[in-house]
């Protein structure tokens, strides 16, 4: 199953974050579009998010709620509630089929799996987490055990849109890139 992360507070942006829109169309359906089509998908919202809420309903896209007590807290409910998943993040705009397929074919649904990208990838405007030579992208595997990074190669990954100046950025690229 693969889940998008749909329920945070979204403190920086100062409103919901999965409505905004990119390129004229809601982040979340442009995750959802692109998750659909690598397996079932489900959205895992809270009561952070009423009009992702009402975005859905309207859209026709499945969902659930979560307690919304926080991203980790949320994550370790959903695994024991569905067991493990491919987990997306809601606020990655430029996501695709391929990159959610890759993360879901190389989990064993027993050793989680952190996406990453090379720091020589990331186009040098983006400022996203990093860690021991990598940036921490918002694709991830949740299983049971474990843990290990899982490289992949799209930069626009590295574009989590977490602030109103990272939503001008990422109109900015769909307009370049056409999506």
């Amino acid at each position: 199953m693969i889940v998008i992360m749909a329920g945070g507070r979204s403190s920086r942006m100062g409103r919901e974050k999965p409505i905004l829109r990119v390129g004229g169309v809601p982040m979340l359906l442009r995750v959802y579009y692109e998750a659909e089509k690598a397996g079932e998908t489900v959205v895992a919202l809270s009561r952070n998010t009423p009009k992702t809420r009402e975005l859905c309903l309207r859209e026709g896209v499945p969902f659930f709620d979560t307690p919304g007590k926080g991203y980790v807290e949320d994550i370790k409910w959903l695994l024991c509630e569905f067991g493990p998943f491919v987990s997306v993040s809601s606020d990655l705009p430029f996501v695709t089929t391929g990159d959610i397929a890759a993360v879901k074919q190389a989990f064993d649904s027993e050793t989680n799996l952190t996406g990453v990208l090379p720091l020589w990838l990331v186009p040098r405007d983006l400022k996203p987490l990093t860690y021991n030579g990598y940036a921490i992208v918002g694709l991830n595997a949740v299983g049971t055990r474990g843990e290990s990074f899982f490289e992949l190669s799209n930069p626009l990954l590295a574009l989590n849109v977490n602030t109103p100046e990272e939503l001008r950025l990422a109109n900015r690229i769909a307009r370049l890139v056409g999506r």
